[in-house]
């Protein structure tokens, strides 16, 4: 197998120029759909590490009775309602979702979605019906358990999953020391190459796993990013790279390394206990963008 190190040399020559003339349609437009009721927290910071990292509009499709709390917690991204069952979305909900997805690049699926047998039936459906290139994190993860089969619908289009151990245990139905013994990189390899897919396999030295099988390995990230939420912001973060045109595996590896270096600049200044996954997004991913630029 063949790894590449992803360090901050890397991580520079896959940087996109940013246009100086540019106007918000040159930088992508992405639809994040998540959230549930007590989930409101996860798609929030999806969306703002989106905004946050350069992506041009940033919509962000919620079950109806959490619409409200999402709209005042964005400034820069738009949330808008979408029907329910107990809170979480539900397959009456996909008419609307394929509707905003035909204006926009990328789908981020997942952040806070919640667990459920129609939620399970939706992003399955998500699944076969989307053509643009997809992030499937969290809960979206979990609606797979059981059934991986049905991400081999997507070979030949970007798909990128993101779990954790956990996760990922219960993608492959092994169990967590299997997932964190030393087969953790050929497991994650193997899954790749079997679905067709990218697998970022999240943790200290993330591993990202790609079908055709090559592995990158992640040099950035701290204590720091152990906390709810620090997930959902790489999500965002890896979308919104897609959105502005990058290359699937090169939109993975620059978004972990982005991610993992801004949790290390945050906990310079504010030490690794106290930093959380908003200020990562308001002033971490702020401090690697200018760092690597002005590298």
């Amino acid at each position: 197998m063949r790894e590449t190190i992803v360090d901050r040399a890397y991580a520079k020559t896959l940087l996109p120029p940013r246009k100086e003339d540019g106007h918000k349609g040159d930088f992508g437009k992405l639809l994040v759909l998540g959230g549930s009721v007590g989930y409101t927290g996860a798609p929030y910071l999806a969306a703002s590490a989106a905004v946050h990292s350069g992506c041009g509009l940033v919509y962000l499709g919620v079950p109806e009775s959490i619409w409200a709390v999402e709209a005042q917690k964005c400034v820069s991204a738009m949330p808008f309602p979408l029907p329910e069952t107990d809170g979480r979305l539900c397959l009456a909900a996909l008419d609307k979702m394929q509707d905003k997805l035909k204006g926009c690049d990328v789908l981020a699926l997942g952040p806070g979605l919640g667990r459920g047998k129609e939620t399970e039936q939706l992003v399955h459906a998500l699944l076969w019906q989307v053509k643009e290139p997809l992030v499937l994190d969290a809960d979206g993860l979990n609606a797979l358990q059981g059934c991986t089969e049905k991400l081999d619908v997507r070979r030949g289009r970007v798909t990128i999953l993101t779990p954790h151990d956990g996760e990922f245990a219960r993608l492959t139905d092994r169990t967590l020391r299997e997932i964190a013994s030393s087969e953790r990189t050929e497991l994650a390899s193997r899954f790749a190459c079997e679905h067709g897919c990218i697998l970022v396999l999240k943790g200290h030295r993330t591993r990202i796993a790609l079908p055709d099988g090559r592995m990158l390995v992640n040099t950035s990230g701290c204590s720091a990013l152990s906390k709810g939420g620090s997930g959902d912001v790489l999500t965002g973060l890896i979308a919104s790279l897609l959105c502005q045109g990058m290359g699937a595996a090169e939109a993975a590896a620059l978004g972990v390394w982005l991610h993992g270096r801004a949790g290390e600049l945050l906990a310079q200044e504010m030490t690794a206990y106290c930093a959380s996954p908003r200020e990562l997004v308001t002033r971490g991913l702020g401090l690697a963008f200018r760092e690597l630029l002005e590298a």
